[in-house]
Formats: C-alpha cells, structure tokens, sequence
C-alpha cells in the first residue's frame, strides 16, 4: 500500500513547525477559482460567485433564517453544505480544487468547498510532478512500512484550527492520503482524541481512501463502526481499491461510487452522478435540520 513514494521518518525531535493556515475557497460557479483567503479577511462575495471571507458575525450569517414573503407567507432559506477538503499526498488544495473540477457543475452548486494545503511542505519527490505546478504539501510523514507516522497529531490541531477559523464546518471530503485522514477523524472525534473543539462532523466522502495502519491509532479511530452518513469512490485500476474495501468493513452503511479508472479523482458516469446527487440531497437535510431558525420581522 502507498501513496506515493515513502519518504524517511522525521526524527521526533526535528518537528516541522507549523505555518498560518494557508487556505483556498471555491464557491463553486461557472468559471469561479480559489483565492488565499488569509491575505483578504474582511472581503466579501464578489459577484463571480469567489468567497473571499467571511465576516466575524459569519455564524450568524450561516444560520437558517425565517423570512417573511409576500402575503405574510413564510419562505425558509436554508446554506449549503460546508465541506473542507483535504487533498492528496505531496499535492496542494489548488491541486485539489482543480482535480473536483472534473464533476459536472450541478454537483458543484450544491456545497461550498474549502480547500486548504496541508501544513508540511513537500518532503520529497511529488508523483504529480510535470502535472501539476508547485508548491506542494502532506498532512503527515510515515515509515516505509506506513506504521509509524510523524506529525499526525500536529496535522490533527491544523485541521481543527481551520474548522474553527472557517467555521461552520459540515463534513470532510478527502483524497489519497487527505481520505485516509477524513475516514479516520470520526472515530477519532468520538474518542476525544481529535476535533474537540469543534461540532461533530455530520458526513465524510472518500475517494481512494484507507484505514490508518498505525495500530494504536486505527484502534482508537475503528474500535466502533463509522455512523456519519459516507460515501465512498472505488477506482478498478486504484492499487488502494483493495484497501478502500476493507475500510468499508468499518463503516456503517456506505454508500458506493464504483468507476472504471485508477488513484484519481474520477468523472461521474449517470449512475455515479445518481448517487453522488442523492448523498448530496441527504447531507443538505441533515445540514437544514441542525441549522438553528431564526424569525425576522
């Protein structure tokens, strides 16, 4: 199993530290790109559908409202799903942003996705070298036999600090490595072990995901079945589709994008997009019933 080439252990004592959250939004709209945010923190929406930022009552802004129609009728309008993404090893959120560009634009409109670079600088050669542009990122570093890891809980207070700094925060959508760590964070939540400042995540989707291997975490993050509604890419050419399968013996009741293509973030094909529409319907319930509602007039 790997993500792409296994890099040498950081030795314990030469921990990178970690930089100010570096982080991208996509408002997802025709012809819309992801800007770093953390340069513009009082912008609002520009027409082009970009969110710049958020302003500080921006909880507020995320509620349901109540609003009066016309004839004292009452029309309730309800936010998207806010999912943050977390890209693959030794990538980049832009990498990201521009891999989910390959869905059709009536899934993209239906949530608003962050995405963030991962807090440690590329410490080694990138698979996607000559693809994509530098610079790129990883969550964490691991040995050769990928049971041992460096930075992981690091990388575990960086994600919770952007749930908290972007907040409100739905659900996790991962890639690759960024996958094995969105599959894992639930369990890991519900342990009191990651994210206990922030709300319980509502929802996880897994494209090329994993079980962690290290023994005490995967313990701890799979000792109890996942129970946030999930869903779930497995690639036919994926050489982590093998272990993708045995990640859902942890989950209960997923649901199942099967594709025809390898370790990439796939096109939707119609029964794909079926699903994939479904969940999204699914999670957009969950979202409106969770939302607080407040009557104005």
């Amino acid at each position: 199993m790997k993500w792409c080439t296994p890099v040498t252990t950081i030795p314990v004592w030469n921990v990178i530290p970690i930089p100010k959250s570096r982080i991208k939004f996509e408002h997802a709209t025709p012809n819309s790109s992801a800007i770093n945010n953390h340069n513009h923190p009082h912008k609002t929406s520009h027409p082009s559908g970009i969110i710049h930022s958020h302003n500080h009552n921006h909880n507020q802004n995320h509620k349901r409202n109540r609003t009066m129609g016309s004839e004292g009728s009452d029309t309730v309008v309800t936010r998207k799903p806010r999912i943050l993404c977390l890209h693959g090893f030794r990538t980049s959120g832009e990498i990201f942003r521009t891999q989910s560009k390959k869905w059709p634009e009536s899934v993209l409109e239906k949530v608003e996705l962050f995405f963030p670079d991962a807090p440690f600088p590329c410490n080694g050669k990138s698979e996607v070298e000559g693809i994509f542009d530098p610079p790129y990122y990883e969550w964490f570093q691991f040995s050769k036999d990928f049971m041992e890891y460096e930075n992981f809980d690091k990388s575990l207070e960086y994600i919770e600090e952007l749930m908290i700094k972007h907040a409100p925060i739905d659900g996790l959508l991962g890639f690759s490595q960024g996958a094995i760590l969105s599959a894992a964070l639930p369990g890991l939540q519900a342990k009191g072990i990651a994210l206990t400042k922030v709300p319980k995540i509502k929802f996880i989707m897994i494209v090329s995901g994993a079980k962690l291997r290290n023994e005490s975490l995967a313990e701890k993050a799979y000792s109890v079945p996942i129970q946030c509604p999930s869903l779930h890419f497995l690639g036919e050419e994926d050489f982590l589709k093998p272990h993708g399968i045995e990640l859902l013996k942890s989950v209960e009741d997923p649901v199942i994008i099967h594709h025809p293509k390898g370790h990439t973030i796939p096109r939707l094909d119609e029964k794909g997009l079926e699903t994939m529409m479904k969940f999204l319907d699914r999670i957009q319930r969950i979202v409106s019933e969770n939302e607080d509602v407040e009557t104005v007039g």
